[in-house]
């Protein structure tokens, strides 16, 4: 079984066998964050997956499924349609011969691996909100993950924004206004001269906060405001019950406050936990989602 995260900053990798056993993992930084998936995604994932078959021991058996996890929506429940086969991730990569493909949204992946082993545990209906360089959502209704007719359930970086008089929503707005990279941008422009260097990114941006300092915190906890307010249109529309923050920036639990606050004041009531499962959530999801399609597919052909 080889499951891979194809993130927008990082590959995540892991070969296990059916019971989850694992053999190999790695984790490749992308020399440029990517926004969008596109051919250097692919070729970052093509050189981890040659260098984990490169590995392959003597007793590890046939590789009889690949799992792929992308940050874009998926035609299909399983990756199997021609929509999906003609994937972004597919450009420079080729699965290996004789191996089936499972792909999936990346935090639709995160999701089901927070109900598997993190803080959704024994939920059947949640939902997984990641706030990092990018935003979406993951929705788990009655134990069963909610794709839609196009894939697009839970892209929630299109909701309309801004509203507000005199201002036209525009495409794609709320996730670049909400994405780490719009963040930083914001805490450099007001970063006072006596504070020294602006921190260079979230996790020194959190890590500030937990220092001490004042203006780290106000930036957070405006960010968090912001977000609590996507969290609390969600819960308005859905109605979970429980939503889990996840992400490079999601999954800190400094944001929990006031998202919850937001949300209380926003929307209808709803349990706001943080990831327990970190950056390895979407490729423990896709692995996940690979020895259930393998399974399913082994009991069919012994049936």
């Amino acid at each position: 079984m080889l499951a891979v995260d194809a993130g927008a900053t990082h590959i995540r990798l892991r070969v296990s066998t059916l019971d989850r056993r694992l053999l190999y993992s790695c984790a490749y930084r992308l020399p440029i964050r990517q926004f969008v998936l596109n051919e250097e995604i692919s070729r970052a994932v093509a050189g981890q997956v040659a260098a984990a078959i490169a590995s392959t021991g003597p007793d590890w058996g046939p590789l009889r499924t690949v799992g792929i996890a992308v940050p874009t929506r998926v035609v299909g429940p399983d990756g199997d349609a021609e929509a999906s086969r003609q994937n972004m991730v597919f450009t420079a990569f080729r699965p290996p011969k004789g191996s089936a493909v499972v792909l999936e949204n990346n935090v639709n992946c995160a999701a089901v691996a927070e109900q598997q082993y993190g803080a959704a545990q024994g939920e059947t209906t949640f939902a997984y909100i990641q706030i990092g360089l990018k935003i979406g959502m993951g929705l788990m209704l009655g134990g069963q993950l909610l794709r839609g007719r196009n894939g697009g359930a839970g892209e929630i970086g299109h909701l309309s924004f801004p509203l507000a008089p005199g201002l036209e929503p525009q495409p794609g707005a709320a996730e670049q206004y909400l994405g780490a990279e719009a963040l930083m941008a914001r805490v450099h422009a007001d970063w006072p001269a006596d504070e020294g260097e602006p921190p260079t990114d979230t996790a020194e941006l959190l890590h500030l906060v937990n220092q001490g300092s004042s203006v780290a915190r106000r930036h957070v906890e405006r960010h968090s405001a912001d977000i609590g307010a996507i969290v609390a249109s969600c819960v308005s529309v859905v109605d979970p019950g429980l939503v889990v923050l996840g992400g490079g920036l999601g999954a800190s639990p400094l944001l929990l406050p006031k998202v919850r606050q937001m949300v209380d004041r926003l929307s209808y009531a709803a349990e706001i936990r943080s990831s327990s499962l970190g950056a390895d959530a979407t490729v423990l999801g896709i692995e996940r989602l690979a020895i259930d399609h393998t399974v399913a597919a082994t009991l069919g052909e012994e049936a």
